[in-house]
């Protein structure tokens, strides 16, 4: 049985054009890209790990994920954030602290782009 990702979006042009290399690097696993409006709890309780970008904080979409972030316990899941704005990069950490996942280094794309093997590095990082 393969292991399975999730990555919640913002569903933005900017923060989809990460989660695709994203899953790329998450070469072996079972991966699901969920907009986060679409986004429901059961997307993320067979996951092994989880990924959630979005280009603003307090992003409307975020809501429900707020919430049941708030309610879970998370902490033997690992979590990678990633984004286009610093301050969203704070704002995913924040809605992340009562679940306590285990939170790994963020990845910050500031130009909108990226290498894949970096991605890959960042991501390899996270999953080890």
């Amino acid at each position: 049985m393969s292991k399975k990702a999730l990555i919640i979006t913002d569903g933005t042009e900017s923060i989809n054009s990460l989660a695709e290399p994203i899953k790329k690097a998450l070469a072996g696993y079972d991966v699901k890209i969920r907009n986060a409006d679409k986004f429901e709890g059961t997307d993320l309780l067979p996951a092994d790990i989880f990924f959630i970008g979005c280009e603003k904080p307090s992003v409307p979409s975020f809501a429900y994920l707020e919430e049941m972030l708030s309610h879970i316990n998370l902490s033997s899941r690992k979590c990678g954030i990633f984004s286009v704005n610093q301050k969203a990069l704070k704002y995913l950490s924040g809605i992340l602290k009562d679940c306590e996942a285990a939170l790994g280094e963020t990845m910050l794309s500031t130009d909108g782009g990226y290498q894949q093997s970096d991605m890959d590095k960042w991501v390899k990082g996270l999953i080890k």
